[in-house]
Order: structure tokens, then sequence, then C-alpha cells
């Protein structure tokens, strides 16, 4: 059984460790309020976006109307970015996106490629000896547009050279605070999908029947707006998985604040047990000695 001086070194260290997670607990929590205030700030232009998408899309041979908008015959390559972390102490965070990620490429019959946002899941997947084709780290918490702009960037001009003939966005999606889901959607060719008879398209926008018209014409529009909402997306992406991110990190170290709180108690009950043993055993002596001095003298 350790000594009571050991034990009290144990209760001290695991105090500090509390402390350490309750502070990064905090910390994360006010990171998830920026990253989701960024991500509503970017709604009201992605939806705008979206619209003029949507009906430029009713239009006949839509297709052929941007390179991004369009199908290639045959799929030879596949691009996949995939955002995870640049830190641990975020629970299962990092293992979830990349297993959601591994499981629905595995069966791909084309070589896959991945470019990373974030160390760990670089590091995740060349342990795996996969294809790193480009990996980007150390973003700000949260990142601007201007920040994370280079990554659609590498994307588009990849596809629009004919290295890949679809990319794929694989990310965290945040829902609340204690649930994130991982999510994959295709990134380009950009699928402009509507409902013909609902109320509402892909982006939960409403239906209107406003006629717009377009300055100085419409390939000029889909050349600015197309990479643009492209890179939005990846953008929206990053930022709802640094969300998503923070959200995990706040509730693992609350989780190991709990912990470290628990322990600290049944620590505390034990060495309360192994001093009043002590106690116990130091009166015992004492008396032992006394019985033994007042038999010799008598």
């Amino acid at each position: 059984m350790p000594s009571t001086r050991e034990m009290r070194l144990r209760i001290r260290s695991v105090k500090n460790i509390a402390q350490v997670t309750r502070a990064l607990e905090a910390v994360s929590a006010s990171k998830v309020r920026r990253a989701t205030q960024a991500v509503t700030a970017t709604k009201p232009y992605a939806e705008k976006a979206w619209k003029v998408l949507v009906h430029l899309a009713r239009q006949p041979g839509h297709n052929a109307l941007h390179p991004l908008l369009k199908e290639r015959d045959e799929v030879k390559r596949v691009l996949v970015l995939m955002v995870s972390g640049d830190r641990g102490l975020a629970g299962a965070y990092n293992v979830n996106i990349l297993r959601y990620t591994l499981d629905a490429f595995k069966d791909f019959k084309q070589p896959v490629s991945f470019v990373v946002v974030g160390r760990k899941g670089r590091d995740l997947l060349l342990r795996r000896r996969l294809n790193v084709v480009a990996e980007f780290s150390d973003l700000p918490s949260p990142p601007s547009f201007l920040d994370v702009s280079q990554v659609g960037r590498l994307l588009v001009d990849d596809f629009l050279r004919g290295e890949y003939d679809q990319v794929y966005l694989c990310y965290t999606n945040f829902v609340t605070m204690l649930r994130q889901e991982p999510v994959i959607q295709k990134l380009l060719p950009l699928e402009v999908e509507f409902v013909a008879d609902g109320k509402h398209d892909k982006m939960g926008t409403h239906r209107t029947h406003s006629v717009f018209t377009y300055e100085p014409d419409q390939n000029e529009i889909l050349n600015q707006i197309v990479p643009r909402f492209t890179a939005l997306q990846v953008y929206q992406a990053i930022l709802s998985s640094q969300a998503s991110e923070h959200a995990a990190r706040m509730v693992a170290m609350r989780n190991a604040t709990d912990s470290a709180l628990d322990l600290i108690d049944s620590l505390q009950l034990d060495y309360n047990k192994a001093r009043q043993q002590a106690i116990t055993n130091d009166i015992l002596d004492i008396s032992g000695g006394a019985e033994a001095l007042a038999q010799s003298g008598a």
C-alpha cells in the first residue's frame, strides 16, 4: 500500500489535471460559439448563389454552361478532401471521420487520392500508406474565407486540368453540442438539383418565380459564382468540422474533469483511511510502550 506522502502527491497531481481539463473545456466552448457564428454568417450569400445556380440549371443544356458542372464520360481518378483536426484530446472525433471516409471509398475501382485538412487526418492516412497529395494544417479558429480559399482553388484547378474526374468532400457536420455526424458529399462536378414540384430545393431555400437579369451575361456570372460557391462549400465544411471538433473536445474534457474529481474523492478516502490507520498504529505503539514501562517499574 502506498504511503500517505505518495497519496498526497497523487491527489495533488490529479487536481492539477482537473484544472487543465476544466480550462480546456471552457476554451472549447468559446471556440464552438465562434465557429457556429461564422457558419451562420455565410448562409445568406450561399443561399443567393444557390438560387442563381438553380435558375440557370433549369435552362436547356446547363451541363455545357461551365466545366465544373459537366459530368465526365469516364471516371478514372477520384480526389477526396477529408477535414480533420490538428490536435487530439477530442474523443473519437478524428478516428470517426477517418473510418467513415475509408469505409466509403474502400470499394472504389478508381484510384483515390486524398487532400487533408488537419495534421491528425494526415498522420492517420499516411500510417495506412494511402496517397496524400496535399495537406493543410494550423488554420485559425475560426478561419476566414481567405485562409481556406487555397484549398478550394486546389480542388478546382486539379479538376479543370483533368487530373481528377470526381471530387468528394468528407467532413463532420455540427448538429448539436452532443451530436456530430460524418458527412460525405460530391463536390465536383457540382450537382445542381431541385425539386420540380416542391417548395424547397436542395439547400432548403424557398422556390421563387423571380426573373433574373444577368449582366454582363450568364457565362460571366457562372465563371464567378461556380468556383466561388465550390470554395464556399469547402469553407462551410471546415467551419462545421471545427465546431464539431471543439464540441467533441469540450465533452471529452468535461468527462475527464468528472473522472478526475471522482478519482480525487476515491484517493482522498483511501488517504484518510491510511492516515487513520497510521494514527491508530502510533497510539498502539505508545500504549504498548507505556505498558512495558509500567511492568518494568513494578
